[in-house]
């Protein structure tokens, strides 16, 4: 939550790193065998102490500038099972208040925006300013603990290195790498040089450098290159890609993958592009652009084809060349929508059968999802993060976890909601999109840092069906009087308002008026949907030489309407039972929305 736009837009960033650094420390207290330091725990408390501050420089009535003080605390000492029970009672009872005080913040925003503007101006605020030793043994050390680095054992700090250039601050060219991690080889896997709090973090990407090629030429193997300042963390391969913003130091397995793939890695000649997969040449030209832009250092694609074109299949085409030329191993494949994920990953199971998958959505918790594609909600991978653990602890979705990430409906405003996601992972990503170029945010151009309407390719509608490849539509309008007009109560016949009155039975007196959006929300007109399917049968595509319906999807408004719809279908019917239609809510399926689009264009 504390990623939220909402949240992190008004709050200054060094509060939000002070949260996440709580966060942090949590997860390491909650999880087996990893202990918690005293000073780890005062640095936690102070940065509580720092956040309260701030709300309280903002919106408090009788503000009053504090710093914090460790003198006050009282000397270490064991904690009773029976205190600690206690205290998750408590928390546990201010939940129900928590949530009464919400709604009350909600409804006064816009006071209390008003409010914070004033004090801001009015006051003063200061944060305690940690030196370089504090910053590496509070804020890096957790980050290194929680990607399951251990001190002393793959986790080395102080290291020493020769050969550093030569100059009035270092004559001897000797010098010390704050930390050096390692991998099972006993070769060192990455660098991290850290900076004070109040420093930027990139200041140190030269020094950074230096110790590299230290490193290198006395052990033969190049590290990653880290530098931070416990709120920001820079990561650079230099053999690869340029200098990025990282959410925290990568784990050890991650870190010997990228290594190993330095090696194993072959650059894009010829794609080798399976047929059987996509055949058509504008799926091939989309395959070939993203690779393209991969190979030129970009790490960001975003594809616009319409709907019938075979998105799904290009993806899983993009998959099959990046992973046959060692470009990715782990693969997320993200949708907004429950049946999306499921159509997604049984498209790619048909396309590359040999890759294994993973329906996050249906993980029962036994085994845990080590597939090598994984496939899910937003809100469920965000959970995930946080709550899937290794045996040992550790988490199953670090940072550096999956190289690629694919995003289906990515014209949706969901960079802005969850982009604490892609924040967090460190993959290449590609958008998936059926919206017209020019239709597509200005929030996903920015989030694929792209100009507005150049994707990296786009095959739209129009051009799909001049060159045959979809069918153009027809529409037929109709209307019917009740979701239109509504129901006058005086129009109905005895009969019927006894129905209606059955329907509102939970209401004093049926009202005389319902209106068609009304009627729409709270039943199900069996005789509307009656006529909805005879001009279907009438009006709709005929196979066969006329004789039967083809095949067909209907698009109701919500799940129960879909069910009820296709039910008096198999009333009217019964001969087409199960053989040629589907009923689905259109919210579940982005099929749905395409073609609406499409119809309002055709007028």
């Amino acid at each position: 939550m504390i990623y939220n736009p909402t949240f992190t837009d008004g709050v200054d960033a060094d509060i939000v790193n002070k949260l996440k650094y709580i966060v942090k420390l949590g997860n390491l207290a909650a999880h087996k065998g990893k202990g918690i330091k005293r000073n780890e725990a005062v640095v936690s408390l102070s940065n509580l102490f720092d956040f309260i501050g701030f709300i309280d420089y903002c919106y408090g009535a009788t503000y009053e500038e504090r710093s914090f003080s460790e003198s006050v605390l009282p000397a270490e000492k064991a904690v009773s099972t029976a205190e600690v029970d206690r205290l998750k009672s408590e928390l546990d009872n201010k939940s129900t208040e928590r949530e009464k005080l919400i709604k009350q913040v909600k409804s006064l925003s816009a006071e209390m925006e008003q409010l914070k503007a004033r004090n801001t101006e009015a006051r003063t605020f200061s944060q305690k300013l940690i030196n370089e030793d504090e910053t590496r043994k509070t804020f890096i050390d957790v980050d290194l603990k929680a990607a399951g680095w251990v001190f002393g054992k793959n986790c080395i700090e102080e290291v020493a290195v020769v050969s550093m250039p030569i100059s009035s601050h270092n004559p001897n060219g000797n010098g010390r790498v704050d930390y050096v991690l390692y991998g099972d080889n006993g070769r060192p896997l990455a660098i991290v040089e850290a900076k004070r709090t109040s420093r930027s973090a990139k200041e140190g990407k030269q020094q950074a450098k230096q110790y590299a090629n230290c490193l290198e030429r006395m052990t033969g193997q190049r590290p990653l290159i880290f530098y931070t300042n416990g709120y920001e963390t820079w990561f650079w391969d230099d053999f690869d890609y340029p200098e990025r913003q990282v959410y925290s130091v990568f784990a050890k397995e991650d870190m010997e993958r990228i290594i190993g793939r330095r090696d194993s890695r072959r650059e894009f000649g010829q794609l080798g592009i399976d047929e059987m997969i996509t055949n058509r040449d504008y799926q091939k030209i989309a395959i070939q652009r993203v690779c393209k832009d991969f190979s030129d250092k970009r790490r960001k694609a975003i594809l616009v084809m319409a709907t019938g074109t075979g998105k799904t299949r290009v993806a899983a085409s993009i998959v099959d060349v990046l992973s046959r030329h060692r470009w990715v191993t782990n693969v997320l494949f993200l949708a907004d929508r429950v049946e999306l994920v499921s159509q997604a990953k049984d498209a790619f199971n048909k396309s590359l059968p040999n890759l294994t998958t993973c329906n996050l959505l249906k993980y029962t918790g036994i085994e845990k999802p080590t597939d090598r594609a994984v496939f899910s909600t937003y809100q469920t991978i965000m959970n995930a993060i946080d709550k899937m653990r290794t045996e040992d602890g550790k988490k199953l979705f670090t940072p550096a976890h999956f190289d690629l990430i694919i995003v289906d409906k990515a014209h949706r405003s969901i960079f802005r909601k969850y982009r604490a996601i892609f924040e967090y992972f460190d993959a290449l990503v590609i958008g998936l999109t059926a919206t017209p170029k020019t239709e597509v945010d200005r929030n996903t151009y920015d989030f694929f840092e792209m100009e507005n309407n150049m994707p990296t390719y786009a095959y739209e509608y129009d051009t799909a069906v001049a060159e045959e490849f979809l069918s153009d539509y027809h529409c037929i309008e109709k209307t019917y009087k009740i979701p239109m007009e509504g129901i006058l109560k005086k129009e109905l016949t005895q009969e019927e308002q006894l129905a209606l009155d059955d329907v509102f039975e939970s209401e004093e007196e049926t009202p005389d008026f319902i209106s068609g959006e009304e009627v729409n929300r709270v039943f199900f007109n069996v005789d509307t949907c009656r006529h909805v399917i005879q001009d279907l049968m009438k009006m709709g595509l005929k196979v066969e030489g006329g004789d039967r319906l083809g095949k067909t999807i209907i698009f109701a408004r919500n799940h129960r309407h879909a069910e009820f719809i296709e039910q008096q279908f198999n009333i009217l019917y019964p001969q087409y039972k199960g053989n040629f239609a589907r009923v689905i809510d259109y919210k579940s399926d982005g099929r749905a929305e395409d073609l609406l689009k499409n119809f309002k264009k055709k007028g």
